[in-house]
């Protein structure tokens, strides 16, 4: 009853014969542009070829991709030939290219300079605009798809290097065409948030999966958030506008939170390092002040401090007798002047003239120096040195 069906295997495998014994498929001409390219560590090259509307996977092994003289990218266009085959394990027609041509550069490559030249000359890239990235945020906002690697990854590095820090997470769109209206929406929703840091980006993909991250629109709302931005989309090797016009590139979302977040061993073992050199500073400090202070208390003044005394006291005694002779000498001076003061007055003096036997005729308390000032009968009275004689002149003698 069961011979009726078919293993998954053996259906592949009929499929597969079918498809080799095609003539037509046997020898295939393509021309498409280069999607999701990989080069294997083991030489081979694997990559989609799309269009505007399909693509299909293909393969390249290493005796053939020695024979392309150019470097495959994202983007390019070229001309390969090659077989259509099915690959048993997972039933996927692909192409297996032995010759690839260059046949030009993709219409998203081309889209994609046109829009980092316009954005450069506009000043959106300049870094003079760039905000700077906080050391240690408190609050940062994710702006990414609610499910998959990248929010992943983005949580557990932040939680792992510094559990402190508070994440908020802007379930966002990151892929087709409303992705990049979703993008900018959150963007803006972000500002009411009272954040430190933006963290915006997705996984890894082709060129067609990160185009929402390379419309004008999203770089404009980044570039216009007043939160500093971490660009985090793709793998290492995919570049997009956002990366270009965000304050900080990462190449992956891990490396994004690695960025945005400080290793909470480093700030410890910054915070015990900073200790170490706080406690030697203080110690030299201490040394230093307990040197100062033992040089001081053993100083000669602090151990004899009346020595200070002393010498002023001698000093002072010194002033003194310094004193003491001035004014000896001043007062000589001055004893002289008054002697001679006093024998110039003693020789002024009348009663000097007494002494010497001379008298004085006064008449009405008047000294009478000459002999025309009397006349007969005339009261007078006769100084001597001891006593005073009245007289009454009789008679008067003129010396001719």
């Amino acid at each position: 009853m069961n011979d009726k069906y078919l293993t998954v295997s053996e259906l592949n495998s009929y499929i597969k014969n079918i498809i080799d014994n095609e003539e037509f498929l046997r020898r295939i001409y393509l021309k498409g542009e280069i999607s999701n390219f990989k080069a294997h560590t083991r030489g081979h090259f694997y990559f989609s070829l799309k269009d505007e509307n399909s693509k299909i996977n293909a393969i390249m092994f290493m005796g053939n991709t020695k024979k392309v003289l150019f470097n495959p990218e994202e983007g390019m266009k070229v001309l390969v030939t090659g077989k259509i085959s099915v690959y048993e394990p997972t039933g996927n027609y692909q192409i297996y290219v032995e010759d690839m041509l260059e046949d030009g550069v993709g219409n998203l490559y081309i889209a994609f300079n046109q829009l980092k030249e316009k954005l450069e000359k506009e000043g959106l890239f300049d870094p003079i605009h760039k905000k700077r990235i906080p050391k240690i945020p408190n609050r940062i906002g994710i702006i990414t798809a609610s499910t998959g690697a990248a929010i992943r990854d983005i949580l557990t590095t932040i939680k792992r290097r510094y559990p402190l820090c508070k994440t908020i997470l802007f379930p966002s769109l990151v892929q087709g065409d409303k992705a990049k209206d979703d993008i900018v929406r959150q963007i803006k929703r972000a500002e009411s948030y009272n954040l430190d840091l933006l963290i915006v980006g997705r996984g890894g993909g082709s060129i067609e999966d990160l185009w929402p991250f390379n419309e004008e629109i999203v770089a404009k709302a980044i570039y216009n958030s007043s939160i500093p931005i971490i660009s985090a989309v793709g793998h290492e090797i995919d570049f997009t506008i956002s990366d270009f016009v965000a304050d900080l590139r990462a190449p992956t979302p891990t490396a994004a939170a690695e960025l945005a977040v400080p290793n909470m061993i480093d700030i410890i073992n910054y915070i015990d390092q900073v200790k170490i050199r706080l406690n030697q500073t203080m110690k030299k400090k201490i040394e230093f002040n307990k040197m100062l202070f033992d040089k001081l208390i053993n100083t000669y003044v602090l151990k004899k401090p009346l020595a200070m005394y002393e010498i002023k006291e001698q000093k002072l005694d010194n002033l003194i007798d310094r004193l003491g002779v001035n004014i000896k000498a001043i007062f000589d001076i001055n004893k002289n002047t008054y002697i001679n003061l006093l024998n110039k007055l003693e020789v002024l003096n009348p009663l000097s003239v007494l002494k010497r036997g001379y008298t004085v005729i006064k008449m009405k308390n008047k000294a009478i120096s000459n002999v025309d000032k009397l006349n007969k009968d005339d009261l007078i009275d006769i100084n001597f040195k001891d006593g005073i004689v009245n007289a009454k002149i009789l008679e008067i003698k003129e010396v001719k």
